[in-house]
């Protein structure tokens, strides 16, 4: 298997990000034309077909996202794309911003064609506000093309417009609900659900939220076909997928990558990761961003998929893999956890508010030798209740790195505690 393709990455270009010929040159709105000649239904059957998963992090079948939202009568129907990559250790979205805008234009403008949407929006995080110029100027050159705006192709009522909405840098946003919220110009806090975005979204109506990357997709997916598309990755998981290396990889950057290849390999391997800059051994990596799970050594052979990694308490998550050598101490790398959540979490709920606070105070008197043995099971208990109580997935997996280390490193948090209970155990 190839280490790296280029699929949904093969008409990216930063010299000419912009230009609409240069784009239609290496192989771009195909797949909107080739769309315009297929029956609704047959589109998003093509994606259910495929195997394309949300690459925002959740992983839900895309083709099924849409079949909801078809089924919906109401109207009329937005298109929102969400940009506002927050995760630390994530910056996959931004190479799409930078070098491959029209990409993500075709795949709203595809969304936009099934669902008969005039307005489409996309959000950009605060930190990326200095891009948003360049996008601009490419929304600009689609629409001079004929490819936004009024009777786009020529085809009679085919009208599309998109707006660019830029975030203040709150994490929060990047849940899809706070995310509206923000811009309908209210607080960017999350919405009960259900009713769900499909049924009830952006200004009340029914709504499609898609991740920077997956919009990517559905171009090539339409172009090429879901067979060939499926092909790239797995069985169950369709595709290419982006990832991001960083922390002491050696070979820091953005990759595409078939879905399946060994995650052994991404860390290791010269053409992607290739072990760490300084040398030395790997301690851990922290996948999918600061809500995803660790991963260990010994689970390095498993496969890069939705599925696999699942079956053994990973994710894919974000597409974020930071590379943690045996210099970084684990206490302290999670106290650093809690401390970005403590300064992100909206404060809405108990649970996450009070819950990250916590954690992050446990965490801190064991990496200073005065934790005791009971801290452990608080920090269970709590990242429990966070888990089930917290109103949004922020609270809801906060703690999932803590939960991986204590499964996995159990024997490090014990090695600094100091009760008597410990102190037996130890035969001390």
């Amino acid at each position: 298997m190839e280490k790296t393709v280029k699929l949904i990455t093969k008409t990216a270009d930063k010299a000419n990000f912009d230009n609409v010929d240069k784009y239609i040159l290496n192989g771009g709105f195909k797949g909107l034309k080739k769309a315009v000649s297929m029956q609704r239904e047959d589109i998003i059957q093509e994606l259910i077909d495929s195997k394309l998963l949300g690459r925002g992090g959740a992983g839900y079948p895309t083709g099924l996202k849409w079949k909801s939202l078809y089924s919906i009568e109401e109207s009329p129907k937005y298109i929102v794309c969400n940009g506002d990559e927050g995760e630390p250790g994530t910056f996959k979205d931004r190479f799409f911003i930078e070098r491959n805008p029209l990409r993500i234009i075709e795949g709203m403008l595809i969304a936009a064609y099934v669902f008969n949407s005039k307005d489409g929006y996309i959000y950009i995080r605060g930190e990326y506000r200095y891009l948003i110029e360049g996008f601009n100027k490419a929304v600009e050159n689609t629409e001079k093309a004929g490819y936004l705006g009024k009777n786009i192709l020529g085809i009679d009522g085919f009208d599309f417009n998109i707006h660019i909405i830029s975030g203040a840098g709150a994490y929060i946003c990047g849940e899809s609900s706070s995310m509206l919220n923000s811009i309908e110009a209210k607080t960017g806090m999350p919405r009960i659900k259900p009713p769900h975005l499909a049924e009830v979204g952006l200004f009340q109506m029914p709504t499609l939220v898609n991740n920077i990357e997956t919009f990517a997709a559905i171009p090539i997916i339409l172009e090429e076909g879901a067979k060939y598309f499926k092909s790239i990755g797995t069985e169950d998981d369709g595709g290419s997928i982006m990832i991001c290396l960083s922390g002491h990889a050696k070979n820091k950057g953005v990759y595409e990558i078939p879905l399946g290849t060994c995650l052994k390999d991404i860390i290791y391997d010269e053409e992607l990761g290739g072990g760490t800059e300084s040398g030395k051994k790997i301690n851990f990596v922290h996948l999918g961003g600061q809500s995803g799970p660790l991963a260990f050594p010994e689970q390095f052979e498993v496969s890069y998929d939705y599925k696999s990694l699942k079956a053994i308490g990973l994710t894919k998550g974000t597409g974020a893999v930071v590379v943690c050598d045996e210099t970084v101490d684990l206490i302290d790398y999670l106290k650093k956890v809690f401390e970005f959540f403590n300064e992100e979490s909206c404060g809405k709920c108990n649970p996450c508010r009070e819950g990250n606070q916590q954690m992050y105070l446990i965490l801190d008197r064991i990496s200073k030798g005065n934790g005791k043995m009971k801290d452990i099971q608080t920090m269970k208990d709590l990242a429990f209740a966070m888990s089930q109580a917290s109103f949004c997935g922020l609270g809801q997996a906060s703690c999932t790195a803590l939960m991986s280390a204590l499964n996995h490193r159990l024997d490090v948090f014990k090695s600094k505690m100091t009760d008597d209970e410990y102190a037996m155990e130890r035969g001390f």
